[in-house]
């Protein structure tokens, strides 16, 4: 089963994709981790979307579906989560477009349900190793040594766009550009709402017995 996984920046998306590809075995294909990994190698699509990331606006629709499009080529086959793709219809029609083509689809189209407020204090805590992308929360899961990553020692950082100043804009980015998403999946019947709020275990948990259904 072929799953997107979305909701607002800070809903848990990366967290409960992570703990599907661990126990479920899914192949986890995340733009912004993949963009970030481009960043960090200076690549040519990571320098055109450096700047849009770091501002907390979206990456245009052009160069998000060649990435997507180049990893989904390399992974026929498999079953994938998608985690930050499609984030604009056109975007959703493009992939429809372009797994068609590969011969496969889309079986679910998993929402986060989120309150904003809860999405501001998440982002606003969260810290990330620049090393090997381990995720932190000042809160609820600091690193043992501040600053330091618990797995590889590399060094634990805000991401320029987790700023305080910039969350607002990329949540307003997203009510404008990401939310009409849920129409229309809705309007395939693919739409599968769940709460995103408690801890990890618990919304994967939710997660697991919707793939059942």
């Amino acid at each position: 089963m072929n799953i997107l996984l979305f909701g607002a920046p800070g809903s848990g998306k990366g967290t409960q994709s992570a703990l599907l590809v661990e126990k479920l075995g899914y192949l986890h294909i995340s733009s912004g981790d993949l963009f970030r990994t481009a960043i960090k190698n200076q690549t040519p699509l990571g320098l055109k979307a450096k700047s849009f990331m770091d501002r907390g606006e979206l990456v245009p629709d052009d160069i998000t579906i060649d990435l997507i499009k180049e990893v989904l080529l390399k992974k026929i086959g498999q079953k994938f989560i998608l985690d930050g793709f499609p984030r604009t219809t056109v975007q959703a029609d493009a992939l429809e477009v372009l797994l068609r083509d590969l011969k496969t689809s889309l079986n679910k189209a998993i929402f986060l349900e989120v309150p904003k407020e809860h999405l501001k204090k998440r982002l606003v805590g969260r810290r990330v190793c620049k090393n090997c992308g381990a995720t932190y929360h000042m809160d609820g899961h600091p690193p043992k040594k501040a600053g330091i990553c618990d797995i590889c020692q590399g060094e634990v950082v805000q991401r320029a766009d987790d700023k305080e100043d910039v969350i607002e804009n990329r949540l307003t980015v997203y009510e404008t550009n990401t939310a009409p998403l849920k129409n229309y999946y809705a309007g395939k019947g693919l739409l599968k709402p769940l709460n995103g709020l408690g801890n990890q275990d618990e919304i994967f948990s939710r997660i697991v017995e919707e793939l059942k259904s």
